[in-house]
């Protein structure tokens, strides 16, 4: 008996094996004349002698932006795992794709027809669902494993079924276990295409010996099908005797391969596999982990790199400090893998502390995308790293994109609130629920109340029409999240350059509130928000920052009064709040309003100092831009000075992505919508001082 335990295994299918490779390849791909679109033919089986995964990724992604694809299908089948990832790419794709099955969509096939936006199919063409199956040779235990993995392969297989016909999942179960065959009529009735075309000859006949591994075909199937892939191959027919030569006839080369030659096969590739596998237990962890080694060696589905990867919890399992066995639990929303690479992200981010019990810290990006899918049940150890970090952000079962996107937005919102901005200090802040026109109602727009005599009638209060104008606009950039990125394991993508936009965002906005501060706006009346007619602007020596002219400026903003016709002009008596200085006069300014006493008076101290804490000193470096001795009061926070409105009030940048997620990442765009307006001159001042000339 041999000592080999498992001896073959069968990849979940219809698989393609020795003895129904096919004996053509009817694959293209092609410009249509029609600009943007694209013609994928599908005739083929797919898998490892049919269409691959690699070379379709590989032509689809040469393809470079197209609107459409129309995907032409005639195929029996092939291989879940090439299959499920061609569905992936289609589904990932950001352009419309097209469905055309010309003839036969069966087994894997239907699953990447489900990939289309629309699938056309014509009344005389056939569907065929069915259940995953696949061989196992090997002891008791490799068959339940195995059979475990197809229940887990008709799970990924159901959610593209239910996902386009909106069946539920005991239903597709059911016509699954049936081997469900359905022509055009049939299978738009039942949801699995969208609309009927008028019946056609075939496209062509498929050479494939997979009819004989259907059960329920029916006759007008079997027709898609050439003959000669359902019966032996027939004797050769006599033919007349050739000329004697003296080397013997060469046997045409078999169909398929003998037991022993199989065997062979597979034994070589164990061979190899287990030689790797024993490499990775180097040293003493052949003694420390025999155990592992041994149950690593003896599951022929476990790759070298599956086994690293065992090693590597298991050494984790015993190095990783803990409190105790009781420490372990987790109390979550039920997603574990989510919930941990989330964390783990968050920990190298700097935007969370790191959990003790998360098995995934310290991961790079492109291992925790791996772990995305692999702690999932999904199987990647065949793919190459860009295909791996492709399917993870767009496989169904994994939030990897979701969790980047997530941990790219707190760096925005982070970037937005540590800003080294003013402007939000001293401003009024609005919201607007959409993006017309609005118009504000200033202070000054109310006179007194007249008195109302008792029996007289209440009178409607006459106000002008000049409300300020005020209007949203959007203002925002974009930036991509790549798989280059996660390879490379750039973290700059979730940090640094979302950051930088979200102060960026809040920098915007300031620029606009002191661009309108600054350059004085010209308002409803005609006349600019800073005025000397309006008792609002200063200037000359006597404007320079100083006690008297601070007090000057205050009385002025205290006496402002309303400006109606038919009514009584009302004095407002407001206070300034805030003075809003270049940097070049902010100690000086924090000086003479904090002091106890005015300056130059030593020798009598006692002298109160009149304007003392009457407000708050705002600094802010793009006035010096402007002049470094202008400065400005303003009312408190809230009166009607300028205001900063954002729509629906929320006053933090909004990231949103783009697209969606296809393999080569996701591009996300931040944006904010606010609008910047000037509402009241009557709460802001400005003096203009002179910049002292030195004497020669």
């Amino acid at each position: 008996m041999s000592s080999q335990k498992n001896l073959s295994v069968m990849r979940p299918r219809a698989s393609i094996t020795p003895t129904n490779k096919p004996g053509e390849s009817w694959y293209s791909l092609r410009a249509a004349q029609q600009r943007g679109v694209v013609e994928v033919m599908l005739y083929d089986e797919i898998g490892a002698w049919g269409i691959t995964a690699k070379q379709f990724a590989r032509d689809l992604a040469a393809l470079g932006d197209v609107s459409q694809i129309n995907l032409h299908i005639h195929s029996p089948g092939g291989d879940v795992f090439e299959g499920t990832t061609m569905y992936n790419l289609l589904r990932g794709h950001s352009a419309r794709v097209v469905v055309y099955i010309d003839g036969l969509a069966a087994s894997m096939a239907s699953v990447i027809a489900m990939a289309g936006d629309e699938i056309n199919m014509p009344a005389n063409a056939m569907m065929m669902i069915h259940k995953p199956w696949g061989g196992q040779v090997g002891d008791a235990d490799a068959m339940r494993e195995y059979a475990d993995l197809l229940d887990k392969v008709e799970s990924t297989l159901i959610q593209a079924y239910t996902r386009k016909s909106g069946k539920a999942i005991e239903d597709i179960q059911a016509l699954l276990k049936a081997e469900t065959w359905m022509d055009g009529n049939e299978a738009v009735a039942a949801g699995f295409a969208d609309k009927v075309l008028d019946p056609f000859k075939a496209a062509a006949q498929l050479t494939s010996k997979r009819m004989q591994e259907f059960t329920n075909m029916p006759t007008s199937a079997q027709n898609l099908f050439n003959p000669r892939a359902s019966a032996p191959t027939p004797a050769p027919a006599p033919t007349p005797a050739p000329a004697p030569t003296p080397t013997p006839a060469v046997d045409p080369a078999p169909v398929a391969l003998t037991l022993d030659q199989m065997r062979a096969q597979v034994m070589a590739a164990d061979g190899a596999r287990r030689t790797a596998i024993n490499a990775a237990f180097c040293g003493s962890l052949v003694t420390s982990h025999t155990e592992l080694l041994n149950t690593c060696l003896n599951d022929l589905s476990c790759t070298a790199e599956m086994a690293r990867e065992k090693l590597l919890v298991a050494l984790g399992s015993t190095t990783t400090p803990t409190g105790g066995p009781n420490h372990h639990g987790h109390i979550s929303n039920g997603n574990l893998v989510g919930d941990s690479v989330r964390a783990s992200l968050a920990g190298r981010l700097g935007q969370a502390e790191n959990q003790k019990d998360n098995a995934y810290n310290h991961m790079s990006l492109r291992e925790l995308a791996r772990a995305s899918l692999h702690d999932r049940g999904i199987l990647v150890a065949t793919l190459d790293p860009m295909a791996m970090v492709g399917l993870a952000f767009t496989h169904d079962s994994s939030d990897f994109g979701n969790i980047l996107v997530d941990s790219a937005a707190k760096s925005v919102l982070l970037g937005w609130d540590e800003a080294p901005e003013t402007y939000h200090l001293w401003t009024k802040k609005g919201r607007l629920s959409d993006f017309k026109v609005a118009s504000r109602v200033g202070m000054g727009a109310f006179p007194s109340l007249r008195e109302v005599r008792p029996g007289a009638e209440y009178k409607y209060i006459t106000t002008n029409d000049r409300g300020e104008k005020i209007r949203l606009a959007t203002y925002g950039e974009m930036f991509s999240i790549t798989r280059q990125a996660i390879i490379n394991d750039d973290l700059d993508q979730l940090s640094t350059v979302p950051y930088n936009m979200g102060l960026a965002a809040r920098g915007t906005i300031g620029d606009l509130v002191y661009d309108t501060l600054i350059h004085s706006p010209v308002m409803s009346d005609g006349k600019e928000l800073f005025d000397a007619s309006r008792n609002n602007l200063f200037s000359g020596t006597g404007a320079n920052m100083s006690i008297e002219a601070l007090s000057k400026a205050k009385t002025a903003m205290a006496l402002q009064k309303t400006e109606v016709e038919g009514g009584k002009a009302r004095t407002l008596n407001i206070r300034p709040a805030f003075v809003l200085v270049p940097v070049a006069l902010e100690d000086k300014t924090n000086q003479l309003i904090r002091s106890a006493s005015v300056p130059g008076v030593d020798t009598n101290a006692g002298i109160d100092n009149p304007i003392r804490n009457f407000a708050t000193v705002i600094a802010e470096p793009r006035l010096d831009d402007d002049s470094p001795v202008t400065w400005y009061e303003a009312a408190r926070q809230g009166a009607d000075t300028i205001e900063v409105a954002y729509l629906d009030g929320v006053e933090q940048p909004y990231m949103e992505q783009q697209q969606g997620f296809t393999i080569d990442g996701v591009t996300s765009k931040v944006r904010i919508d606010a609008g910047v307006a000037a509402l009241d001159y009557r709460g802001l001042n400005k003096s203009v001082g002179v910049v002292a000339t030195k004497a020669r």
